[in-house]
C-alpha cells in the first residue's frame, strides 16, 4: 500500500526533527492547565501536515496540535506529532511520531516511530504487524497473575481520575502495571509481546489509531474496557491485550466498575 510507505517517510523524517529539538533542549509550555506543548510539537505537525497534503491533496487530517484539515474525503489521518511531550521535555527517552490512516472510519494502515531507539512499528490492515520490517505477535500469558500491563493517567485531574483503582487492582493481580506516558508506543509494546495488555481511559484518536490496528494485526484484540465493540473516534475507554487474556481482564474490570475491589487500597498514615 503507497500510504504505508509514505507515512513510514513522514514518520522517520519528523522522528529525526524531533531528535533535533531533543538535543537542543527546548523549553515547554503549558497548554490549557497542565498539558504540556513544545516547539518540536509545533514542528514536527506542521512537516507531517504539509507532507501529507503534498501527497495526498483530497485526504482529510486530524493533528494533535489543531493544523490539519477538515474535509469530506473518506480517507483521514490521524497524526501526533511528538506523543510523549512530558516525557520529551524532561529529556526522558519514551516519544514517538505516530500516523494512522482511516478509510470510510476502519484504520488501515499505522506507523509509529521511536527515534530513540530506531524502532519502527508497521501496520496495514490484513497484513500483518511489523517492527523494523520483521513480523511481531502479541504475547502467549494467559493469565493476568502472570502478565505485565501498562496503563496511563491524565494529565489534568489526574489525582480525581478513576483509574487508580484500576491501577491498583490491576497492579496486585500481575506482575505490575507501568505507567510510561506514551500510548501509542504502550500499544506498540502489546502487539510486539514486551507488554500483555494496556488500558485508558479518554484517549484521543491519534494516541491510539495506529497502535489500535497494530495490536489487531498482531494477534491481539482491542475493545473498550467494558468488553464492547471499540471506535478511535467515539469509544470513551481502550483495552488492548494478548486475546488469551481478554474474558479474564473484562472480568476483572467488571468487578472494579461495580466497585467490588479484591484489595482494599492501603490508608495513609
Amino acid at each position: 500500500m503507497p500510504y504505508l510507505e509514505t507515512a513510514v517517510e513522514i514518520a522517520r523524517e519528523a522522528g529525526a526533527l524531533v531528535g533535533n529539538y531533543l538535543e537542543r533542549r527546548v523549553p515547554f509550555e503549558t497548554k490549557g492547565e497542565f498539558d504540556l506543548v513544545t516547539a518540536a510539537d509545533r514542528a514536527s505537525e506542521k512537516l507531517i501536515v504539509e507532507r501529507l497534503r503534498s501527497h495526498f491533496p483530497s485526504h482529510g487530517i486530524l493533528a494533535e496540535e489543531g493544523g490539519g484539515v477538515d474535509n469530506t474525503s473518506e480517507y483521514r489521518w490521524f497524526v501526533d506529532p511528538l506523543d510523549g511531550t512530558t516525557n520529551f521535555a524532561h529529556n526522558f527517552p519514551f516519544f514517538n511520531v505516530t500516523l494512522a490512516l482511516a478509510h470510510a472510519g476502519d484504520i488501515v494502515a499505522g506507523v509509529i516511530f521511536d527515534p530513540v531507539r530506531q524502532e519502527l512499528f508497521t501496520a496495514e490492515r490484513g497484513a500483518g504487524a511489523y517492527l523494523n520490517n520483521h513480523r511481531i505477535h502479541v504475547s502467549s500469558a494467559n493469565r493476568i497473575s502472570d502478565s505485565l500491563a501498562s496503563t496511563g493517567f491524565p494529565s489534568r485531574k489526574r489525582h480525581h481520575n478513576v483509574n487508580i483503582h484500576f491501577y491498583y487492582q490491576l497492579a496486585m493481580a500481575s506482575h505490575g502495571v507501568r505507567r510510561t506516558g506514551s500510548a501509542a508506543l504502550d500499544l506498540a509494546y502489546v502487539a510486539a509481546g514486551r507488554l500483555d495488555f494496556f488500558w485508558e481511559f479518554g484517549l484521543k484518536p491519534w494516541d491510539m489509531a495506529a497502535g489500535s490496528l497494530l495490536v489487531q494485526e498482531a494477534g491481539g484484540r482491542v475493545t473498550d474496557m467494558r468488553g464492547g465493540e471499540h471506535n478511535v473516534v467515539t469509544s470513551e475507554t481502550l483495552l488492548a491485550d494478548n486475546a488469551a487474556l481478554h474474558e479474564e481482564i473484562v472480568a476483572s474490570f467488571a468487578e472494579i466498575f461495580r466497585g467490588q475491589l479484591r484489595v482494599p487500597l492501603p490508608s495513609v498514615g
